[in-house]
């Protein structure tokens, strides 16, 4: 009963405040287009945002270097954005520089976009202090271990010739730079005077009775933004409203006001789109999820991640390939995927379906498969693993001792925990426990390197195949299972520096077959996901890291 009355209260809620704007949900052409895509904005400081409707809010309020849209067919496709255009020169060190020339892009205040408002963001978020999730996208920036290791920020090689003329220096060739470092919301252009500006301004108020915690994007309505919208109202938990920034550099054809409605689950956000307060919807509830399944030829989009069991090989017993073999094989990745809902597909390798390799398919097709999943072999397998941990010193399981699995405590993971270890006590009768943390706690016993086995999702910063890859060598500051391996770290380092795109790709192939050979992480399932724009609409699109675009939204012609 409280569940109804809630999702009755949100839906009238929400007519309320549709009731004040131009335009009502359906009229994107010229007048206003409402969805939702999750719950109230965590953080809309650009460094932090890792939630889907953060960045997606954050996407339509600034513009980067190159930027995402739909092409003729409706397909994601990356244009200039802030910049007009960009030059590529390879160094004789096998350095790379791009040189990007700035456009006449205006920030909402009528001060013009320059090069040193890309310079603040991106050594802000390489900053060690800023303790930013994505400061590894800079990673392939000369200068940025010397950053991060010293604070000096100068070290990092993104500088601004003069104030249309951004400089970048790569250690190598990295295809996805542009595609995916210059159009991600973590390096999108800031003001240092604003934010500077709206920090004092939110400390000042943190003082007054009410205004703890207040950060300095807390007031939407005060960013100053260079994207296609800015914030015009903001009801916090309820609604975000934006309407077209007048100083943006080119022309709207889409809805000139967007609202974002706020929704905690995917119930709520479910009822929001069937009463018609919302004509774009993500996440889709596991009942509609289960619905479109039954269509033979729908498919799921492919999410950028792949959910995966760490195996510490900084621990004693881990560190022997025989047990961490075993006990790859002790486990049916089958069973664990129908745990996990149905979207979900058992891995066949650490780099999901989706992420792009050439025309004749993605990535993981032209892979293909390098984890056996066929439920028939499964028994063979369990045979195996008994035996391999026999040859490794261990007549039982139990003689390994207790182990702990830690999860982050959020959705299936609680599931999959539980059967994943009752998995490798019935196979090999090794006890281990599952603990269930907090993302915060979970991540700092990885990096402290205090636990014996894991089950984390393995995401990439950018959509391409090295991104999965690169944080597993020997000296990567991410490398929490603690592998080392030459021959892994001479091919990471030949992809790095490949000129020759075919050679790279064949490499970075080689390079997932050797990580998953030697078993420090175990591949368990990759997801899917889906979201619902009205029939009547076109023109949105999502990113394949997650964010959604409605800016080019306009109703269909018949």
């Amino acid at each position: 009963m409280r569940i109804l009355k809630r999702l009755a209260a949100l839906v009238l809620a929400a007519g309320l405040c549709l009731g004040l704007l131009a335009g009502c949900a359906g009229e994107a052409d010229g007048v206003s287009l409402s969805v939702c895509v999750g719950p109230a904005p965590v953080t809309l400081d650009p460094i932090y945002a890792e939630e889907i409707g953060d960045q997606t809010i954050l996407a339509h309020l600034y513009e980067n270097l190159m930027r995402v849209t739909v092409d003729v067919s409706g397909a994601p496709t990356v244009t200039n954005g802030v910049a007009k255009s960009v030059e590529q020169e390879e160094s004789y060190d096998g350095t790379v520089t791009y040189t990007f020339r700035l456009g006449s892009a205006k920030w909402s205040d009528g001060t013009s976009v320059k090069a040193g408002d890309f310079v603040y963001a991106w050594r802000r978020l390489a900053d060690p202090a800023s303790r930013s999730p994505y400061a590894s996208l800079l990673s392939v920036v000369v200068g940025y271990q010397e950053a991060r290791s010293t604070g000096d920020m100068e070290q990092l090689q993104v500088t601004a010739k003069n104030d249309s003329t951004l400089v970048v220096v790569l250690t190598g060739h990295f295809e996805w730079f542009l595609e995916e470092v210059c159009t991600s919301p973590a390096t999108m252009p800031l003001r240092q005077d604003v934010l500077q500006k709206l920090k004092a301004e939110a400390e000042e108020r943190s003082q007054h009775p009410g205004g703890e915690n207040l950060r300095w994007w807390s007031d939407p309505t005060a960013l100053v933004c260079n994207g296609p919208y800015q914030v015009e109202s903001y009801a916090e938990g309820a609604t975000l409203s934006a309407r077209v920034n007048e100083r943006y550099h080119s022309s709207q054809a889409g809805p000139q006001s967007l609202v974002f409605h706020f929704a905690n689950t995917a119930e709520e956000a479910r009822s929001l789109y069937d009463h018609k307060v919302v004509d774009a919807v993500w996440p889709l509830t596991e009942e509609r999820l289960t619905e479109l399944a039954m269509d033979e030829a729908w498919e799921a989009i492919p999410e950028l991640g792949t959910y995966t069991a760490l195996f510490n090989c900084g621990q004693e017993m881990l560190a022997d390939y025989q047990v961490r073999r075993a006990m790859h094989m002790a486990i049916d990745r089958s069973a664990l995927a129908a745990a996990a809902g149905v979207t979900v597909r058992p891995a066949v390798g650490l780099v999901p379906p989706g992420v792009p390799e050439s025309e004749e398919g993605d990535f993981r097709t032209i892979g293909g498969v390098l984890l056996d999943n066929d439920p028939e072999a499964y028994g063979e397998n369990r045979v195996q693993a008994k035996e391999l941990l026999g040859q490794a010193g261990y007549d039982s399981g139990v003689s390994l001792g207790e182990l702990e699995y830690l999860y982050e405590d959020t959705g299936s993971n609680g599931t999959v925990a539980q059967a994943l270890c009752r998995m490798w006590q019935e196979a090999l009768g090794v006890q281990v426990t599952p603990v269930g943390l907090t993302k915060r706690e979970l991540w700092a016993a990885l990096r402290a390197g205090e636990y014996d086995l894991a089950g984390v999702d393995i995401t990439a910063v950018a959509n391409d195949a090295e991104c999965f890859l690169m944080d597993w060598t020997t000296n990567s500051p991410n490398n929490v299972v603690q592998y080392a391996n030459s021959a892994y770290d001479t091919l990471m380092a030949i992809i790095a520096s490949a000129a020759n795109g075919t050679a790279r790709l064949g490499c970075l192939h080689d390079a997932e077959d050797l990580l998953i050979s030697d078993c420090v992480l175990a591949p368990l399932y990759t997801r899917g996901t889906a979201w619902e724009l009205r029939e009547t609409l076109t023109g949105a699109c999502r990113d394949a890291r997650g964010w959604f675009s409605f800016a080019s939204v306009v109703t269909k012609t018949v």
